[in-house]
């Protein structure tokens, strides 16, 4: 090549600040020691500074290789090839999907495409991957396949910024699944697991700023499947619910869409006693000043998510118990709190409130016992139990805190509903296809406690994903003695432990939260003591205008968290008194919903960690589960075994991108450019005048990684 030899190319990629990489003919060979190097761009000629050979700009690849369906056949493949290449496929060839060895490329055309239907299925059935055009079918079947085959079980791990299309893909593989393993008498085992997804949508997704239907949970299905490849059964497990939106919303965000189907279908008869009103009338609905998304309606989803409830067993009247819960979320969040005096305790504003009335009876619980557990909390002081009045802004987060509690405890029993109706027979499933479709990476102009554990979940997720395709890779071709140059890949190990460690980030805002007078000020000052004085740590830092923030340095990028809400999020406190009056409700489910509660002070949701039980003096938070993350990490080892006795869990990898649109902020160059390094956890820079020759390496072909050739 004219930067280190022969002359083979003559484009080089040079930084720009709106396109972020341009292209650019090289008009004269380079030599050790200058200074410059002579370009032609669009506009002219150019001068491009270099002080030595690190600083020279990537090579282009030959104009032979541009559009490869897959990435690894490219000479050299860096940040602007690859952006290169994924912008000639999806604006030239009208293709959204390449490959990249092993991992699947998707870019998100945000617009329908006839690619998914049943004969684009029945062509990929049965073919190998390296004889199809890029495909999420090809996944599909490539895993299909391995499990008939080898009778090994499969996953699929599919991640991606938020608003890359993650769920979307993760529907067309479920779909795949039913259809391949779908059998005349299997058919209604077939319907149900598709029918699963727009319940799902309905309670776990909502529109956010980048995505109308995000969701705000993640999910791990396992599809189980019989001795003939039909499918016979599926669970799924979810984590992370961000019960936060149920009362709050940012700006053009809106709540789940659940709420706006059912205010959607208030005229209908069945619906009229659910006492609902248009959206704007409700305080959980209304804040992101949101209502409706266009191109979407919601009383028709409400029927599809319906129709899905009957398939998979619920009945009407079950149905409307559901509903009546729903509907009464949103009448609580319209209950009017007031200070009564200047010492801060309150009253409703009216001696009969007609919220909370709507709330009590749709609840089947006493209004006079839920307004006074609403204004006062219980104490045990001495032996003795006070009743002590709560300020306004306390009893507002307490009507918040019930609110958000009532509905994860209906999420869960949702999930756990739907996977009663989803289960077979243990002896009877061979074997299983996992879909992990996780929380995708997230950072907002304002990032709280939620974006912090959806973004630790993530670098969970990225450390399996470099440790199964890099580390023990190569840890095998060293204990057969292969002839083989360790890779170096970014570790974010560090990162991990600064948030889960000892003296880490959750484990000094769990101490905080323990502490009678505890505060999200002293807490993020704690942080500065111990990770930038005590002992500084290179992934964290501190915001030079602010002392109410933190950074951290992820794998992805660099977030800055503001403290405000993380110590009431952790708490997510709700006490005792409103829990007992939930337990004893008229209303069957609603009772249901609260029997294994009301023991403890405090209510969070998740699991316990390491087996202790909540008491006065140890309340479990939020951050305690999402740290421990012990079932997900467990999933995650099985796909990378540290011994031959451990149980192999084939892996496929489908990264999702966001796609280049006109008319969306975010979905410029730079945001693509921040998706691509995530797709890549390891560089292979070219530093002249090195050169690696193809026949002096010892390249297995599992690991798919020819663009190591430098010729």
């Amino acid at each position: 090549c004219s930067l280190g030899g022969t002359r083979e190319c003559d484009v080089v990629w040079i930084p720009d600040p709106d396109a972020v990489w341009v292209s650019a003919q090289l008009l004269e060979d380079y030599s050790p020691g200058h200074k410059h190097l002579l370009l032609q761009l669009s506009d002219g000629n150019v001068h491009y500074p270099v002080g030595s050979s690190s600083d020279l700009p990537p090579l282009g690849n030959p104009d032979i290789l541009e559009g490869e369906n897959d990435l690894t056949t490219l000479t050299f493949l860096h940040e602007p090839a690859v952006l290169h290449n994924l912008r000639v496929r999806f604006l030239d060839y009208s293709s959204i999907y390449t490959y990249c060895g092993i991992v699947l490329v998707a870019i998100n055309p945000y617009d329908q495409l006839p690619i998914y239907g049943e004969e684009v299925i029945d062509a990929y059935c049965g073919q190998d991957m390296a004889d199809m055009e890029p495909h999420i079918f090809s996944v599909a079947e490539e895993a299909y396949r391995t499990m008939i085959r080898e009778e090994k079980k499969q996953s699929i791990i599919i991640s991606g910024e938020s608003g890359s299309g993650k769920t979307v893909s993760a529907k067309f593989t479920m779909r795949y699944f039913a259809v391949v393993g779908g059998t005349a008498q299997q058919t209604r085992v077939e319907e149900r697991v598709l029918a699963s997804n727009p319940i799902m949508e309905s309670i776990g997704n909502a529109k956010t700023i980048r995505n109308d239907n995000s969701s705000r949970f993640g999910k791990y299905i396992e599809i189980g499947f019989g001795r003939k490849g039909d499918i016979i059964g599926a669970n799924m497990r979810t984590y992370l619910l961000e019960k936060s939106r149920v009362v709050f919303q940012a700006s053009a965000e809106r709540n789940y869409h659940i709420f706006y189907q059912l205010c959607a279908s208030r005229e209908l008869l069945e619906m009229r006693s659910l006492r609902l009103d248009a959206p704007e009338h409700f305080h959980y609905t209304k804040q992101g000043g949101e209502m409706q998304i266009p191109a979407t309606d919601d009383l028709s989803d409400l029927e599809r998510t319906r129709s899905a409830f009957s398939i998979l067993g619920m009945q009407p009247d079950q149905q409307m118990e559901l509903f009546r819960i729903l509907s009464a979320i949103l009448h609580l969040g319209n209950v009017n709190i007031q200070a009564r005096s200047t010492h801060e305790s309150f009253i409703f504003s009216q001696a009969d409130d007609h919220s909370l009335a709507i709330f009590s009876k749709l609840l089947g619980v006493e209004r006079p016992q839920m307004a006074q557990w609403l204004c006062h909390r219980r104490l045990a002081v001495r032996g003795e139990i006070l009743v002590k009045p709560m300020s306004g802004q306390q009893a507002a987060e307490a009507r918040d805190a019930l609110a958000k509690h009532i509905y994860g405890q209906l999420f869960t029993w949702i999930v756990h509903r739907l996977n009663s109706a989803l289960h077979t027979q243990r002896g009877q499933v061979k074997s299983f296809i996992g879909v992990l479709d996780i929380y995708g990476f997230e950072t907002f102009d304002r990032n709280s406690f939620e974006q912090f554990c959806i973004n630790y979940a993530n670098e969970k997720l990225q450390q399996q994903f470099n440790r199964h395709v890099f580390h023990l890779e190569q840890e095998e071709y060293i204990r057969e003695e292969l002839a083989w140059n360790r890779i170096k890949f970014n570790d974010n190990q560090q990162c991990i432990s600064l948030i889960e460690g000892q003296l880490g980030l959750f484990d000094l805002l769990d101490e905080e939260c323990r502490m009678p007078k505890g505060s999200d000020e002293s807490w993020v000052h704690k942080l500065y003591d111990q990770h930038l004085t005590s002992k500084p740590h290179p992934h964290f830092q501190k915001p030079r205008m602010s002392n109410s923030a933190f950074i951290v340095l992820h794998f992805a990028d660099m977030v800055q968290y503001e403290c405000h809400g993380f110590l009431d999020k952790n708490r997510d406190t709700v006490f005792e008194e409103l829990i007992n009056i939930l337990k004893a409700s008229q209303s069957e489910l609603v009772a249901e919903l609260f029997q294994e509660q009301g023991k403890v002070s405090s209510v969070t949701n998740g699991s316990v960690r390491s087996g202790k039980r909540a008491t006065r003096e140890h309340k479990l938070t939020v951050g305690s589960q999402v740290s421990c993350y012990s079932w997900i990490v467990k999933i995650l080892t099985l796909y990378t075994p540290h011994s031959d006795t451990d149980e192999r869990v084939t892996l496929n990898f489908i990264r999702t991108v966001q796609g280049l649109l006109k008319g969306r902020p975010y979905a410029l160059p730079p945001q693509l450019l921040m998706d691509v390094r995530r797709v890549f956890p390891v560089t292979f820079p070219y530093v002249p005048p090195t050169v690696l020759h193809a026949e002096k390496l010892v390249i297995p072909d599992s690991l798919k990684i020819s663009f190591l050739r430098r010729a």
